[in-house]
């Protein structure tokens, strides 16, 4: 193996290894579907493909120039982290407190919506911040802002962390096109309990997202 592509194979399972449990897509998978009640298959199919896609662009818009945007924004990591944080409790908040059945006009009855809907749909909630929020985002802005100097290197670094992305869009595309036959299986009792658990676990996600920025903020007063 030579150094190249050894160095392409470290950064390619280094992207992997700290985009994944971020994303999180099969424990996102349940609060995707409850999101999702009214779709049909072929409608969950589409907008799973369209919430893979924006995830991708999304981590590689961060990737690549996340960090020049905060600084021409002249915002920082912890800002980004509380504001998205908030947003991520807030979703989650609502979950916890959602009727455990939708009512018979949306469970019976399946939406004819367009294809601007789907795409509205697919950005906000599904894609951010559900799936990828600030706390990926964040580590795809450090990604990119963290590579050897060079040229050579540069380009080894990006596009593993790129090809990275794309395995971690795979599945969470896989994650969300079968959440539905997956949680069928578990039953309606199941699936509530599932769909609580996860929407607990998304709002402690939440609120530690806040907490890491505030820290990082504390932390940088005190310094200062």
């Amino acid at each position: 193996m030579t150094a190249d592509l050894r160095q392409f194979v470290e950064a390619l399972l280094l992207a992997v290894a700290a985009l994944l449990p971020i994303v999180n897509p099969l424990g996102s998978a349940p609060v995707y579907l409850a999101k999702t009640i009214d779709l049909d298959a072929g409608q969950h199919a589409d907008l799973a493909r369209r919430v893979a896609v924006n995830s991708f662009l999304l981590l590689l818009a961060s990737l690549l120039i996340g960090a020049y945007v905060l600084d021409f924004f002249g915002l920082s990591v912890p800002i980004v982290q509380i504001a998205g944080g908030v947003v991520v409790s807030s979703m989650a908040w609502a979950l916890l407190n959602q009727p455990d059945q939708p009512p018979p006009s949306v469970r019976d009855a399946v939406q004819a919506l367009t294809r601007t809907d789907l795409e509205v749909r697919a950005f906000y909630p599904l894609t951010m911040p559900l799936t990828v929020g600030p706390g990926s985002i964040s580590v795809a802005i450090t990604l990119g802002a963290n590579h050897a100097e060079g040229m050579r290197s540069l380009i080894i670094y990006s596009l593993a962390h790129t090809v990275g992305i794309v395995v971690v869009c795979i599945t969470v595309f896989v994650s969300y096109r079968y959440a539905q036959p997956i949680l069928r299986r578990l039953g309606p009792t199941g699936t509530v309990v599932l769909v609580r658990m996860s929407a607990f676990i998304l709002l402690c996600i939440g609120v530690q997202i806040v907490w890491n920025g505030v820290s990082a903020l504390l932390l940088r007063a005190h310094a200062g």
